[in-house]
């Protein structure tokens, strides 16, 4: 993984040096909670409903052992002994006390992490695919690309107040995991007419209050110039996007209201005056990117030892079920990868304890190089880890309540914090998320059942990206009281499509048996090896809606 150089260094220890002296100025009464505002923004500090929290940037989803070890002990020493992974790949702290977290982000910059640009109205990191450099169906691995944009990215002058926030996603495989049609950029590594390696560009996507699926921009745009036709869109973005009205300044609904023709002339008018600039990148600079991202010194097992591991799964009904659900094909022969699932029934999805946490970094370190990744559905996982090494990495995950063999089943599922910490929210979340878990906690249902994405919201912000769920949940209040509004049919791969509206809200204790009844319907509906979003497409929402709303 990329390390950094001094200058990368001095950059985030000279941040720490100036927010310390805004926090000590702001609790000395000498600026205002408005001019402070935007200062703990750009180090990534809201204030929620019972304390600041915190978002720490994971930049593409990839962390250290020694970075999770860090955290681990930043959860006890300034939080509750916890932290909350996010569907942006990044981490946050729910409790920090105000005047502790300079200290925070100081411990924080001795691992080379920070909280810079995880909130605010300028570009947010940047995520990827969670299988980057270890998928089978992988044309490149993105995360030097993805590094490139962070550095490119990171305090840039021009765009520290953009009209709103902006995110920016990368994938390098056949399969998009990193939602790019769902971004304000997406970049798609693609193969070009003579067999080289360039992007294609969308631009205008995004969720929340108007859920878009992006636009194409650009078929083919050569690597060399990936950071020169970003800086054009960012700038015909800055200039033409309005600043008067929160809800219509996303670059989404710029390119909406312009048209993407209109939007992509000015923005390749723009590009031509600066592509054969400074941002060009050499050879170098790409080869000189590739280099922190090799791939690791693979073993060689012998047939003998890769056939314990399958006597194993024989011999083991518990460890099978979990090899078949939680463990992925690697590229390399001999090697898996591994999905930690942090959806235990009865846990907040994406919650870790500080000992989990420590634990988990040893066993990145024992099993799989002494890295690991954040996912957008708020799991972890470890990338290269030995078949041989499979039963045991098992019963370690079992015995941390970290081996749920769930993914990609109903109860995989992810939520935002929603009411019970954000001042944002219009209805809890969390509970909900518990109360569906519970509810159909059976493994032998979750698995006739097959892949299902359920996504719960707590506010049209859609900071759990329910619009693109196949099944969609979204919190509303109705006179104080929480309602939730189900949606059916979306998805975030390569077939981006926004969820249709059942009907109308329903009342807490009535969601769980509307899920019910949209499985019911599903199950008597489907064809064989049929997936609950397929039949969606075939049928409609309309017996759905029918079964759901039969007796209300």
């Amino acid at each position: 993984m990329y390390q950094y150089n001094p200058v990368d260094q001095q950059l985030i220890d000279q941040r720490v040096t100036e927010f310390r002296d805004q926090t000590r100025r702001f609790l000395g009464g000498e600026l205002t909670d408005e001019q402070f505002r935007p200062l703990r923004l750009m180090n990534g500090l809201y204030l929620q409903r019972h304390a600041p929290m915190l978002r720490v940037a994971i930049p593409y989803g990839l962390l250290s052992s020694a970075q999770l070890h860090k955290l681990a002990q930043i959860s006890r020493d300034y939080d509750r002994g916890y932290g909350h992974f996010t569907t942006r790949q990044n981490i946050q702290f729910n409790w920090p006390e105000l005047e502790r977290v300079p200290d925070l982000l100081g411990e924080l910059a001795e691992v080379q992490m920070h909280a810079i640009q995880t909130s605010g109205n300028c570009i947010r990191n940047v995520t990827s695919d969670p299988l980057a450099g270890v998928a089978a169906d992988e044309i490149e691995d993105p995360r030097p690309w993805c590094e490139i944009i962070r550095q490119w990215a990171t305090l840039h002058p021009e765009f520290a107040y953009l009209p709103r926030k902006f995110k920016i996603a990368v994938t390098g495989a056949s399969h998009d995991r990193a939602a790019t049609q769902l971004h304000d950029i997406g970049l798609e590594v693609v193969q070009g007419e003579s067999g080289q390696s360039g992007f294609r560009v969308r631009v205008g996507g995004g969720l929340g209050r108007t859920p878009v699926v992006a636009e194409p921009l650009r078929e083919f745009l050569d690597q060399r110039d990936l950071l020169s036709y970003c800086e054009a869109i960012l700038r015909v973005y800055n200039r033409y996007g309005r600043r008067d009205n929160k809800y219509k300044s996303r670059i989404k609904i710029l390119v909406r209201t312009m048209g993407i023709e209109a939007f992509r002339e000015r923005v390749e008018r723009e590009w031509a005056q600066i592509r054969d600039g400074e941002l060009r990148l050499s050879e170098a600079r790409i080869s000189e990117m590739k280099s922190h991202f090799a791939a690791p010194e693979y073993q060689f097992f012998s047939g003998e030892a890769l056939l314990e591991v399958e006597r194993r799964l024989m011999a083991d009904v518990d460890f099978g079920r979990w090899q078949r659900q939680n463990v992925l094909a690697h590229r390399q022969p001999g090697y898996s990868i591994v999905v930690v699932s942090l959806k235990k029934t009865g846990v907040a999805p994406g919650d870790l304890t500080a000992d989990q946490m420590d634990a988990v970094a040893e066993l990145a370190a024992r099993y799989s190089f002494g890295q690991l990744r954040t996912t957008h559905d708020q799991n972890l996982v470890l990338a290269d880890v030995p078949q041989t090494g499979l039963y045991a990495l098992w019963q370690a995950l079992s015995a941390l309540g970290l081996a749920t063999p769930n993914i990609g089943t109903l109860t995989d599922l992810i939520c935002c914090p929603g009411l019970d910490f954000c001042s944002l929210a219009n209805a809890r979340s969390i509970p909900l998320a518990a109360d569906i878990a519970e509810r159909f906690d059976s493994l032998d249902f979750l698995y006739d059942l097959g892949e299902i994405q359920l996504k719960l919201s707590g506010c049209m912000n859609g900071c759990g990206h329910h619009t693109v769920g196949h099944i969609g949940i979204l919190g509303v209040d109705k006179k104080g009281e929480e309602w939730y509004q189900i949606t059916l049919g979306g998805r975030a791969d390569n077939q981006a499509a926004l969820g249709q509206r059942i009907g109308p809200s329903l009342p807490l204790d009535r969601v769980v048996d509307a899920v019910d009844d949209i499985l019911q319907v599903y199950l008597q509906a489907r064809e064989e090896q049929e997936r609950l979003i397929d039949t969606v497409a075939r049928i409609g929402v309309e017996p759905f809606k029918e079964r759901v709303y039969a007796h209300h």
